[in-house]
């Protein structure tokens, strides 16, 4: 993500957003939880749906309400832990850690609750649409054992591949065929960038692959893919970690702050809890980065300059 003008210190933690994240709870920028200061710093997860709402935020504080902006990449446990100690400022897109959320923001009350993003998150196991019109019955799972051979990989070791991303991601994949007694091996492709150049590829050549994914994501537009159909999620199915069963949830993503922030950050912790725009919004600016290749803040600034019916109803009054 783009930078500010910033010290040598923060220069050595700003990290590029490829899959590598530093662990922030060793690491603070100087900026963060600056009671008074006009300066923000803000957690970019490293999918690219989170690093869209990052350089919308950070365009419109530094633009409209003349705050320096700090972003660090880092991934989603440590980001709770760095939030809590007031390393960064806020997060603006989890998937849902109860854990942290429980500890942090009920027990400790060091993080703060900013509301939703306005988007719902979903992850699940997704086939080529090409595929799943080649074999329809491919899309419920009890039926994948019976294609296994098609997803066969140098990787999978005699079984057929189920593709994840970043192993940082959740993901109950490897519970998942275990106990549903697949014939399948989970392999990462280490980041999500790796990931969708493996799907881009196999698309291409329309070759079968079966891969971990989920939604809101711009590659929808590029690469159609077909849900398989998991058993359904029902609360609480997913307690257990090793004894999953079941479909992933829909997830209605949520915003947090450092509780100091929250209640000190003046104008920038208002807009932030104010920011909530829709899976559209958020895919718009994903496509411009990823697939477009703008830099962040040039997508952000396109996205600003096409929507300011969105966005001015964020900036506090």
């Amino acid at each position: 993500m783009r930078r500010t003008t910033l010290t040598a210190a923060v220069a050595v933690l700003a990290l590029t957003t490829g899959c590598g994240a530093a662990d922030m709870t060793r690491q603070a920028s100087p900026f963060a939880n600056a009671r008074g200061a006009r300066t923000v710093t803000l957690a970019v997860p490293s999918w690219v749906g989170a690093q869209a709402n990052v350089a919308v935020a950070q365009y419109l504080l530094e633009h409209e309400l003349d705050y320096r902006v700090d972003t660090i990449q880092i991934d989603e446990v440590p980001a709770w832990d760095a939030l809590s100690q007031g390393r960064i400022d806020a997060l603006l897109e989890d998937w849902g850690h109860p854990e942290q959320e429980q500890l942090y923001v009920r027990e400790k009350k060091t993080v703060a609750r900013a509301g939703g993003l306005g988007v719902t998150g979903h992850i699940g196991w997704f086939v080529p649409t090409y595929l799943a019109r080649q074999h329809p019955d491919i899309t419920d799972w009890k039926n994948l054992n019976k294609y296994a051979s098609l997803f066969r990989t140098a990787e999978s070791g005699g079984k057929g591949q189920l593709m994840d991303g970043s192993p940082s991601y959740i993901t109950n994949d490897k519970a998942l065929v275990k106990n549903l007694k697949l014939d399948y091996q989970v392999v990462f492709a280490g980041s999500e960038a790796a990931q969708i150049t493996q799907i881009r590829q196999s698309a291409k050549k329309k070759k079968p692959f079966l891969t971990y994914w989920y939604e809101p994501q711009w590659l929808f537009k590029k690469v159609p893919m077909t849900e398989v159909k998991l058993p359904p999620y029902k609360k609480g199915c997913d307690a257990d970690a090793a004894k999953v069963a079941c479909a992933y949830p829909h997830t209605p993503l949520q915003k947090y702050l450092n509780a100091d922030f929250a209640r000190n950050g003046g104008r920038a912790a208002r807009f932030l809890k104010n920011f909530r725009w829709t899976t559209e919004d958020q895919n718009e600016v994903a496509l411009l980065i990823a697939d477009r290749k703008l830099t962040p803040e040039q997508a952000a600034k396109k996205w600003v300059d096409s929507h300011p019916s969105v966005w001015k109803k964020w900036l506090p009054r």
